[in-house]
C-alpha cells in the first residue's frame, strides 16, 4: 500500500516516516512517498484561517493529484503572552519567506523581559488523511511547554530549539528523535491517524 506524505519539508517527511507504521497489523507493508516522487505536484497555498483548513487543503489536493491516499498536517505554536499567536501563522511568523531562524528570533524578541510563566505555550497539530475519492479525516495532538530564553540543542527543526517541554528541563532540540516522537504534538496526531490506515485497504 502506498501513501503520499504531502510536505515539501524533508525534516518533517523523515519525522513522519519514523512515527507512522511501516506495516499494518495483518502484515501489509506501507510505502510512504514524498512529493519528490511527483515532480510536477506543488502544494497549494495555505489560505485557510484554521489549522484544520490548511491541513485539509494540502491532503485533499495531494490525494486528487497523485491518485494515492495522502496525509498532511498543519501545526501552530500558541503562546500565552501573545494571546495564542503565532497560531495559524506559525510557519510564516516573520514573513512569507522567513526561515526557522527568522521566526525564532522574532518570537524571542516578542517575549523579551517576560518570565517563564508568561512564556507558557503549546504546539497543536492537526493531521489529515484524505483519499482520492474525497474522504477526509482529521486528528489532533498537543504538547504543552514554554518558550525558552535562547537557543538550546542541535536536533529537530523549526521552533524546536526554543520550545521547552513540560517542566522546562529540555527543549525539543535537546531530545533524540525517539524521545521526541514519544511525546510530540505531531506524534500524538499521527499515531491517532495511523489507527485508521487499515480502512484504506478495506476500501480497495
Amino acid at each position: 500500500m502506498k501513501i503520499l506524505i504531502a510536505t515539501g519539508n524533508p525534516h518533517k517527511f523523515q519525522e513522519l516516516i519514523d512515527i507512522l507504521p511501516s506495516r499494518l497489523k495483518d502484515g501489509t507493508e506501507i510505502e510512504y512517498l514524498s512529493l519528490q516522487a511527483y515532480p510536477g505536484l506543488s502544494l497549494p497555498p495555505e489560505t485557510g484561517t484554521t489549522l484544520e483548513e490548511n491541513a485539509e487543503i494540502k491532503a485533499v489536493y495531494a490525494a486528487r493529484q497523485s491518485g494515492l491516499p495522502a496525509v498532511s498536517d498543519d501545526t501552530g505554536l500558541e503562546v500565552k503572552f501573545l494571546h495564542g499567536a503565532p497560531g495559524v501563522h506559525t510557519a510564516r511568523y516573520a514573513g512569507e519567506h522567513a526561515d526557522a531562524d527568522d521566526n525564532n528570533r522574532k518570537l524571542l524578541g516578542a517575549l523579551e523581559g517576560q518570565l517563564l510563566p508568561e512564556r507558557a505555550a503549546r504546539f497543536r497539530t492537526i493531521a489529515c488523511l484524505a483519499t482520492p475519492q474525497g474522504n477526509v479525516q482529521l486528528f489532533d495532538g498537543t504538547l504543552d511547554g514554554y518558550i525558552s530564553f535562547g537557543y538550546r540543542g542541535e536536533n529537530g527543526f523549526g521552533y524546536d530549539p526554543i520550545f521547552l517541554v513540560g517542566n522546562g528541563k529540555k527543549t525539543l532540540a535537546e531530545m533524540t528523535e525517539p524521545e521526541k516522537n514519544k511525546i510530540s504534538h505531531r506524534a500524538k496526531a499521527f499515531k491517532k491517524l495511523a489507527g485508521h490506515l487499515v480502512q484504506l485497504k478495506d476500501k480497495k
